[in-house]
């Protein structure tokens, strides 16, 4: 008989909207080479950007928060394993799996840590360099929580890995590296991309809901585009994202370039026609889907640090990391009129994906750390005591206070 996963949705997944919504898909089609049966749950609203899951098998559910119906439902599924979409849902959800299904293999997977990214915002805002004072906060203290929780929690990035292990203590083995997981053979179709003659103008995209993509975006619009448009001012900046909002729809000008395009349909189509991809990210946590798009199309990027992180590894960037807005920008009109340039920081993407995103690199080592830890789940959870400590005391604080607002809500 097949194998049961059920995933708790964070968000229906909307994987032309972001980058979260390709990584779940990704997992889903992992689980289903290896033939589980899978339900989706959320009890998120479902957009029309939603991907309708039933087409590819999968069932879904629609949940409810601080409601006993979940218990009943959790419990007639009697999952082998539960995965969570970011910690809130095992926060929400995670007690309940333990009292209904307690041999369940509880996995989170984090898309990115979340106290990272809120910390380097915060920084940002207090003008001054991220340190652990900015990391220690409240969502690291709910993440790491709920990552002890869990049997095992997927990472997206090596340097939250270390992160991780380093500074906030986490055992190894409650940790599993899966980056982006891309089938490179069938998406890196080289020869039928466009050359560096047939493509024009820069291109960023991005989901505007997402705040570091939001100031990516005006920082591009008052402080990087302005020095690029002034030695390219025959170039343009095609701005695509989901979500476009008035603030956002204001940005464009036509007059400099600066175009606001909305929602791409097809992001191959519009990021193989760009010349240069600029990724000037302030803050922010995880791997950066827009660079994964850029390197599957051959498109060079100029990036900062923050947008470079955990991507290339011992690869060198398909372009150059730039933290000095004049050097983000000298480089981008560098690049921009050097084909021969161009075409060596292609090569670099081409390479990146093939050694650090290839599927069947991860694909094979992760199933087998699924079956080991649910064969040894009782030995594994036995190591754990800081886990089973935060269960007792989640399971008595967050259960009264989820049955506190059902019974209010009555």
């Amino acid at each position: 008989m097949a194998s049961k996963l059920l995933i708790i949705g964070h968000v229906w997944p909307e994987p032309k909207s972001s980058a979260a919504g390709s990584r779940m898909m990704q997992l889903i089609e992992s689980f289903q080479k290896e033939g589980y049966d899978i339900v989706f749950a959320s009890a998120s609203s479902k957009s029309d950007r939603a991907f309708d899951l039933s087409e590819i098998g999968i069932v879904q559910a629609t949940i409810a928060m601080n409601e006993s119906s979940f218990d009943s439902f959790v419990k007639s599924l009697k999952p082998d394993v539960v995965l969570f979409d970011r910690f809130m849902t095992e926060e929400q959800y995670g007690w309940r799996v333990s009292e209904q299904c307690p041999n369940a293999l509880k996995v989170l997977d984090t898309e990115d840590l979340h106290a990272l990214r809120k910390g380097r915002q915060q920084a940002l805002k207090d003008k001054t360099d991220f340190d652990q004072s900015y990391l220690f906060n409240t969502h690291a203290k709910r993440e790491i929580a709920s990552i002890y929780r869990c049997d095992l929690s997927l990472i997206i990035s090596e340097f939250e890995m270390k992160l991780l292990m380093h500074d906030f203590g986490v055992p190894e083995n409650l940790l599993f590296y899966l980056p982006f997981q891309l089938d490179v053979n069938s998406n890196t179709t080289v020869k039928n991309l466009p050359l560096f003659n047939q493509r024009q103008n820069f291109i960023t995209i991005g989901n505007f809901l997402h705040e570091p993509n939001y100031n990516g975006i005006l920082y591009l619009k008052e402080t990087i585009w302005p020095l690029i448009n002034q030695q390219l001012p025959e170039t343009k900046l095609h701005i695509y994202g989901a979500y476009a909002s008035p603030k956002i729809n204001q940005l464009h000008h036509e007059a400099s370039g600066f175009l606001i395009k909305g929602f791409a349909e097809n992001v191959n189509e519009v990021m193989a026609h760009a010349k240069i991809c600029l990724a000037p990210l302030r803050f922010g946590a995880g791997l950066k889907g827009k660079l994964i798009d850029a390197m599957i199309n051959g498109t060079p990027c100029i990036m900062t640090s923050i947008a470079a992180e955990g991507m290339f590894g011992h690869v060198g960037p398909n372009g150059y990391v730039e933290d000095c807005p004049q050097h983000f920008a000298d480089k981008a009109v560098q690049l921009y009129g050097d084909e021969v340039l161009w075409k060596e920081k292609q090569q670099y993407g081409f390479k990146a994906l093939t050694e650090r995103f290839n599927t069947h690199k991860f694909h094979k080592d992760f199933f087998i750390k699924i079956n080991d830890t649910i064969i040894q789940l009782e030995k594994h959870r036995h190591q754990n005591f800081t886990g089973q400590m935060l269960q007792h005391h989640t399971l008595q604080s967050t259960k009264y206070m989820s049955k506190w607002i059902e019974a209010k809500n009555k």
